[in-house]
């Protein structure tokens, strides 16, 4: 039987993401997972150099072992050897995969909930661009179509191959053979556990860089904790977590470990956009591609030579850093970050130590460790504290949040409307105003002014700076008939009463 993967995405209802595929694990059977797969790898025979061999990995969902197995047959059928590392964390993967020259799978559904999973596409140079995406969607696959039931799962399911540690060992070995084994020496780190698949792969390298790790909450029932919406019972885990032991901070991943969280003293989670520029400090980056939603205090710091706003997503971050890459000087480092705190290595990065050079090579996928740890070598080198770093940047507080079941189509058509009219001045006019600092002797205080639009930027939705410094970012989702709204203020708690404000205009769009 011959299927097109455009076929199998409209019946199944599994459609690309964000480098990969996503659904409800009851409609991503071994069926669907299975011509994904034979898709992807029949792309990288026509695309890439391949040597017929691929690797997968999975994270600590329940389905997540189910689908590998559906991923093992696929490269059978193919005649391709299939080499199963385990679970391990996303870029682990990637990162075996780049050092092997070989495309890789990744099994996870990063921090949606369990009912939901995901397959991730890596080809041998590292994550799949949006081209790449269009030519695994073009693909049709020959199969036999009886190995699957009634219900599209396979009748006879293959065993997953002997682990191969190379991938997990590589990865863990990356950052002490760069930092050094005493770059983290005298610090004592919380590790935030719960269901996440680098939980146990945190503590290893904490301690190899010198570390005292303390974990805590580990959970074998998956929690989907979002980097970018954080649980209220998240916070308030770290917060009692760290008033009752003392850390120097708390480091904590999403469940496929390629996002971070990382905590301050006191267990405060920093936002992802916000570790991203202090990582690029540490780091001594020089140029920077993040998505156009990201906090403007990376502009502001001053602190790097070139910035490249994209379109959110990591395969636009992926463009912006090649965009960004000097081809005649190989000393300018590039990289870049997402919201969510995943952060992207473009180029080889060469420090010097105490003991000489040491170079850390490029992965050009996310990253959760290496901002973490980048930020506390610098708080140690600098004798400071997270917060000591936070004050340092310039005061500018992005919040979100987002109208669920509004459907895509109709938010589009509003951001069409608004761009038409011009109206954002008439909608967001009031909440952005800021009382004027002229007082009268005599009389009452001028009211507010009505705010001003003074830039527009649709480099992904509709995002608009007023003449207060106010900004208000609205964005259809990309893959979810969700509505998003990015607010960025001067003050923590005008942005979010802001957000509030703007919310509230958007929900009476639903009528």
């Amino acid at each position: 039987m011959s299927v097109t993967m455009q076929e199998v995405m409209k019946q199944s209802g599994v459609a690309f993401g964000t480098s990969g595929a996503r659904g409800l694990v009851t409609a991503m059977t071994d069926r669907v997972c299975y011509v994904y797969a034979r898709s992807f790898i029949k792309y990288c025979e026509q695309s890439y150099k391949c040597d017929h061999t691929i690797a997968i990995a999975g994270d600590l969902r329940p389905s997540t072992e189910r689908i590998l197995k559906a991923l093992v047959k696929a490269g059978e059928d193919s005649s391709w050897k299939v080499v199963y590392c385990g679970r391990i964390p996303s870029p682990a993967i990637a990162l075996y995969g780049i050092d092997k020259a070989l495309p890789t799978i990744m099994v996870t559904g990063s921090h949606i909930p369990a009912d939901r999973n995901g397959i991730k596409f890596n080809h041998p140079q590292g994550e799949i661009s949006k081209k790449d995406e269009q030519g695994i969607v073009s693909q049709a696959v020959d199969f036999d179509e009886s190995i699957f039931d009634a219900k599209g799962m396979l009748k006879n399911a293959p065993e997953l191959p002997a682990v191969e540690t190379e991938a997990e060992e590589n990865y863990v070995k990356r950052y002490p053979e760069f930092f050094g084994t005493k770059a983290l020496s005298g610090l004592t780190i919380g590790v935030y556990q719960h269901s996440a698949v680098g939980r146990d792969i945190v503590v290893k390298v904490l301690e190899s860089l010198g570390a005292t790790v303390k974990p805590f909450a580990r959970s074998e029932t998956f929690i989907p904790v979002d980097t970018e919406a954080i649980r209220k019972e998240d916070e308030e885990l770290a917060r009692d977590f760290a008033h009752k032991d003392f850390v120097d901070a708390i480091f904590s991943t999403d469940g496929d470990s390629d996002r971070p969280l990382l905590a301050d003293d006191v267990g405060m989670w920093l936002r992802g956009d916000v570790l991203g520029i202090l990582a690029a400090q540490a780091l001594g980056i020089k140029r920077i591609a993040t998505p156009v939603s990201c906090n403007t205090s990376l502009e502001k710091c001053g602190s790097f030579e070139k910035i490249c706003r994209t379109r959110i997503g990591s395969p636009y971050v992926i463009a912006g850093m090649e965009s960004l890459v000097d081809a005649n000087d190989a000393s300018v480092s590039v990289a870049g970050y997402e919201a969510n705190g995943g952060f992207l290595l473009q180029t080889n990065l060469t420090r010097a130590f105490e003991d000489g050079t040491r170079t850390l090579p490029a992965l050009p996928t996310r990253d959760a460790l290496l901002p973490m740890i980048a930020v506390m070598v610098m708080v140690r080198e600098q004798k400071m504290c997270v917060v000591d770093l936070l004050k340092k940047l310039p005061k500018r507080f992005t919040v979100s949040d987002r109208l669920k079941e509004f459907p895509t189509e109709v938010s589009k058509a509003k951001l069409a409307e608004i761009r038409e009219k011009k109206l954002g001045a008439k909608l967001f006019g009031a909440l952005t105003a800021k009382p004027s600092k002229f007082k009268p002797k005599d009389g009452p205080a001028p009211k507010p002014f009505h705010g001003e639009v003074v830039s527009i930027d649709e480099t992904d939705g509709y995002r608009m700076e007023f003449d207060s410094g106010d900004i208000v970012h609205l964005r259809p989702s990309g893959n979810a008939p969700e509505f998003r709204c990015y607010v960025e203020t001067e003050g923590k708690d005008r942005s979010a009463e802001l957000l509030v404000g703007c919310m509230k205009i958007m929900e009476g769009w639903r009528k």
